[in-house]
């Protein structure tokens, strides 16, 4: 089995996770978190994102947190912008990366982002072309890749022709959202190589939410098929408020345990990455849905003892 040496994590908790909390986290909280990421190695941590406090009241402090965070060097810092009014106000706050969005079926599309999958990749089109003559690099993110909680499984074919489009439009680089979680390991393997034949494996990512206990196998699954970049989110924080049931992202903890024990390189400190989850389960008075994270806390704790 041959496996990527090295592994890119881009950390989305920040933004992806903390968004659907229902109490407003404080200001100060986000920027330590950030910073605490970036300093475990993170070389991808998503800050936030430029959409209307009407819509996402979590996000209403998105000017704040880019003015507090410490801007690590070899740490990039993405933000969501859904339009170039949020691109606008991103590029005021002096982002380096923005990340644009879209759906693999109609139903999910409306329901995120009120509008047609071909109407929300039009919206996009100049919000990349703006981006890119600024000189600002593009992600691309897309959801419901495997399954849709309105319409079901999902083609592989229809995830291909939309991640052809926002790779024309310039995004260097694409993540495969398993938003509700249901993927398994050979429907993850069978997206991949759908995709891959038009866009280069290099520029794919996974994003796998662990709603039914399958993210660490379908990124196994993911990593056989040649990918080598993925989304996690620090103490498995996340879900979406538009697709119901969906739980939190695969927790980082449990994804670099799981990639150093077969021997890839990260360049993240495991002990400093637990510390961070320990820090935003504090602030959220919650415990961690790390698996990995607990179990090796209370293994500390009993060596402590």
């Amino acid at each position: 089995m041959k496996l990527p040496q090295r592994v890119k994590l881009v950390d989305v908790g920040p933004r992806d996770g903390l968004q659907n909390e229902r109490g407003i986290v404080p200001t100060a909280a986000k920027i330590e978190l950030i910073d605490r990421l970036a300093d475990a190695g993170l070389p991808a941590v998503e800050a936030t994102s430029f959409v209307s406090p009407k819509w996402v009241p979590q996000m209403a402090d998105n000017a704040q947190v880019m003015a507090g965070i410490r801007r690590r060097p070899g740490t990039v810092y993405p933000v969501l912008v859904p339009n170039l009014k949020g691109l606008e106000a991103a590029l005021a706050a002096g982002v380096e990366e923005v990340a644009v969005f879209a759906a693999a079926t109609e139903s999910f599309s409306r329901r995120n982002v009120n509008c047609s999958i071909a109407e929300s990749l039009d919206r996009f089109t100049p919000v990349c072309e703006a981006a890119l003559a600024a000189g600002i690099r593009v992600r691309g993110y897309m959801s419901v890749v495997l399954g849709c909680p309105f319409e079901g499984k999902v083609e592989p074919g229809a995830v291909a022709d939309v991640a052809e489009r926002l790779y024309q439009m310039g995004c260097y680089e694409l993540s495969l959202g398993d938003t509700i979680g249901s993927g398994t390991p050979g429907e993850t393997q069978r997206l991949i190589e759908t995709v891959a034949r038009r866009i280069p494996i290099d520029k794919l990512g996974g994003h796998f939410h662990d709603t039914y206990g399958q993210a660490l196998a379908n990124i196994l699954a993911s990593l056989e098929s040649g990918m080598a970049t993925f989304d996690s989110s620090v103490a498995g924080l996340g879900g979406c408020p538009f697709a119901p049931g969906a739980t939190g992202n695969v927790a980082a903890e449990d994804l670099v345990y799981m990639l150093h024990g077969l021997g890839i390189e990260t360049g993240i400190d495991l002990d400093r990455l637990l510390d961070a989850a320990d820090f935003i389960c504090a602030v959220l008075q919650r415990p961690t849905a790390s698996r990995a994270g607990r179990a090796l806390r209370a293994r500390a704790c009993k060596q402590a003892a």
